[in-house]
């Protein structure tokens, strides 16, 4: 395979360049900003599609990707964990969702809720992972350049290929911007995760990390402003408490906010011949970017070399 580079340094854009490199590209990743100060560091990174339709390329997106990080676990991969998870639904459902991994158990809960979900899911810590990433990408011969570019035809006079995973800054009128507000605080000795997807007031979901609890969260669609917002902080520890009494009374470690490249239609995953260049489109994940991570850089690499 030719030279190939990634724009964009975000958990997209990274896995992309991971799979280049194992089909034997030469990779430089060129992004504005450091992968610890993209999106993708703000995650809650549990496998999960969230706000995502079912179709055959999505459900072979998040099973190879559920896969690989359960691999990546099993390895002791920084940052990569597996949790058991509790799913509470509200209404009765007759078989498992579109997406279930094949092991998950359908069960009775108790009221308010109809029934409950349980599966094994992984999730990545991002402070841990993205570094981690980037150090592989740096030890197989992988460059990264720091550098603001307008649009990805620019890059098309130095490599023949360039994959284009720059997320909202992507020029696509489909995209569309939302923010999520997540809360972290004190592990007080919590290992299983627990959500809510239905909940009246908005979703809720606690996951346990090695250092603290993420409690979430919100799913603002079109709002794009960083400021964290008091009274859904409180709103947010109020719905998991009640999800997880545990909670009741940890020390709140600080707020984070995220602004989601969601695109409506789904994400966008497909090459396109620029004079004679190559444009391989990866972007609009919205909050399911590690959830299809690493099935959507398979299919990255494959439009790349084909």
């Amino acid at each position: 395979m030719t030279d190939v580079t990634v724009l964009g340094g975000g958990i997209i854009g990274l896995t992309a360049a991971v799979r280049l490199q194992e089909r034997g590209a030469r990779v430089t990743v060129v992004a504005d900003r450091h992968p610890l100060d993209t999106v993708s560091a703000v995650a809650a990174a549990v496998w999960y599609p969230t706000h995502t339709d079912g179709d055959e390329r999505v459900l072979r997106w998040v099973a190879r990707t559920r896969d690989e990080l359960l691999a990546q676990a099993a390895a002791g991969t920084p940052g990569v964990l597996l949790r058991h998870t509790r799913m509470l639904l509200r209404a009765p459902i007759a078989e498992p969702p579109w997406w279930a991994p094949g092991e998950v158990s359908l069960q009775a809960a108790p009221e308010p809720y109809a029934q409950q979900l349980r599966f094994a899911a992984p999730l990545a810590e991002m402070d841990l992972y993205l570094p981690w990433l980037q150090r592989r990408i740096v030890a197989a011969g992988g460059r990264f350049v720091h550098r603001r570019v307008a649009r990805p035809e620019e890059l098309l006079a130095d490599t023949p290929v360039v994959v284009n995973a720059t997320g909202l800054a992507a020029a696509d009128p489909a995209m569309v911007p939302v923010r999520g507000q997540i809360v972290l605080v004190a592990n007080p000795g919590l290992c299983e995760s627990v959500r809510d997807e239905d909940h009246p007031d908005g979703p809720a979901y606690v996951h346990p990390r090695s250092r603290d609890v993420v409690l979430g969260g919100t799913f603002e669609v079109g709002r794009s402003d960083l400021a964290p917002d008091a009274q859904a902080r409180a709103a947010i520890v109020r719905r998991c408490t009640a999800l997880v009494p545990e909670l009741a009374s940890v020390p709140v470690l600080g707020d984070r906010i995220g602004i989601r490249p969601a695109r409506r239609g789904g994400p966008r995953v497909q090459a396109e011949e620029v004079g004679g260049g190559r444009i391989v489109h990866a972007y609009g994940h919205g909050g399911a970017g590690v959830t299809m991570s690493w099935g959507c850089a398979d299919e990255v690499a494959d439009l790349a070399g084909s």
